[in-house]
């Protein structure tokens, strides 16, 4: 079963240095009908203007992967990681018992735009930690987190993986899916073909459940480029 969420049904908030739309419920966005998916909870897809960003904020038992897309996230926690993202690199932060951190859009002239997602973990009150790392850009899909930080793969506290799609016109992508699995696609650049005919638009998602496996094409001629979530089933 295949499940559309068009990027123009999300949610969005606006407030002018922040222009960000909701894949779920968040903020003063709410919609019993789209509170996650799986465990995953959240997908921000965030614009902040130069020198902008968050103050510092807390978060407690919450796996956040940052994804940025164009510019960079002046990042600084109270672990003592301060750090810079680059587009194109992920950043995993663990909250555990509790951290807090600050992230700006590191430049005074140019936008940052990223994606922020939440995914529930399955440990609670540990150690707060923090992951960075840039996998490239290679066609075909790539593993960048995993429960066991397998292969030199982010590390995540719980039964899930992220998967970097990036298909160059007219390519394809088999995946095959376990027993008892989901997948969510997020859509970011170009449009992608999925088995049934749909199209994805950036923006666009995909809730993909009792499907053993799924066929990804590239029929524009832009580069696609998604986010692929391989989580524990779904409950309908």
């Amino acid at each position: 079963m295949i499940t559309i969420r068009k990027a123009e049904d999300r949610g969005s908030a606006n407030f002018g240095w922040l222009n960000s739309h909701h894949t779920f419920s968040f903020g003063h966005y709410y919609d019993p009908k789209h509170m996650g998916f799986s465990h995953l909870r959240v997908i921000n897809d965030d614009t902040v203007t130069p020198s902008a960003g968050f103050e510092t904020h807390g978060h407690k038992d919450m796996e956040i992967i940052s994804y940025v897309l164009q510019g960079r996230i002046a990042h600084k926690d109270s672990t003592g990681n301060i750090k810079e993202l680059p587009a194109g690199e992920f950043q995993l932060m663990s909250a555990g018992k509790g951290i807090y951190h600050s992230e700006f859009n590191a430049s005074d002239s140019q936008t940052l735009k990223f994606l922020q997602i939440w995914i529930q973990p399955n440990e609670f009150g540990g150690t707060p930690g923090y992951q960075q790392k840039d996998f490239g850009q290679q066609e075909g899909l790539t593993t960048v987190i995993t429960p066991d930080g397998r292969d030199g793969t982010l590390s995540i506290k719980q039964n899930a993986s992220l998967h970097q799609l990036i298909l160059s016109a007219d390519k394809a992508q088999d995946l095959n899916v376990e027993n008892k699995r989901s997948l969510y696609i997020h859509q970011i650049e170009g449009e992608l073909t999925l088995q049934d005919g749909t199209v994805l638009h950036p923006g666009d998602g995909a809730k993909i459940t009792e499907e053993g496996k799924v066929q990804l094409h590239n029929t524009g001629q832009d580069t696609v480029k998604a986010l692929v979530f391989d989580l524990v089933e779904a409950a309908h």
